[in-house]
C-alpha cells in the first residue's frame, strides 16, 4: 500500500505540471501551430528539444522567440511575436518544451 503511494505520489508530481503547461500552451494558442510529437506549421515540441538539448541558455533562448517571435530557424515561415505572452510564462513554456527530448 505504501508503495503505491509513493508511486502514485510521483506520478503525480511528473503529470500535473506537464498537463498544466499543455494547458498554457493551449491557452497561449502555441498549439495551434505546433504538436508536441508531429510538424504542423512550426516544429514539434521534440524536435526543438533536440535541436536545443545540452544548450545551458536554451529555456531563455526560447522564452525570448516566443515573446519576440522569429525566423529562418525551422524553414521560411516566421513564428510570429506573441506579446501577450509575460516573461515568467514564456519561461515556463520553454522549460516545458525542453522536458520533450
Amino acid at each position: 500500500m505504501k508503495r503505491t503511494l509513493i508511486t502514485l505520489a510521483l506520478t503525480l508530481t511528473v503529470a500535473v505540471p506537464a498537463m498544466a503547461d499543455m494547458a498554457l500552451a493551449t491557452s497561449k494558442n502555441c498549439m495551434a501551430c505546433h504538436a508536441v510529437d508531429k510538424k504542423l506549421v512550426g516544429p514539434s515540441y521534440k524536435d526543438v528539444a533536440a535541436k536545443y538539448a545540452g544548450q545551458k541558455d536554451a529555456v531563455d533562448k526560447l522564452a525570448v522567440k516566443i515573446i519576440k517571435g522569429g525566423g529562418g530557424v525551422w524553414g521560411p515561415v516566421p513564428m510570429p511575436a506573441n506579446a501577450q505572452v509575460s516573461e515568467a510564462d514564456a519561461k515556463k513554456l520553454a522549460a516545458w518544451v525542453m522536458t520533450h527530448k
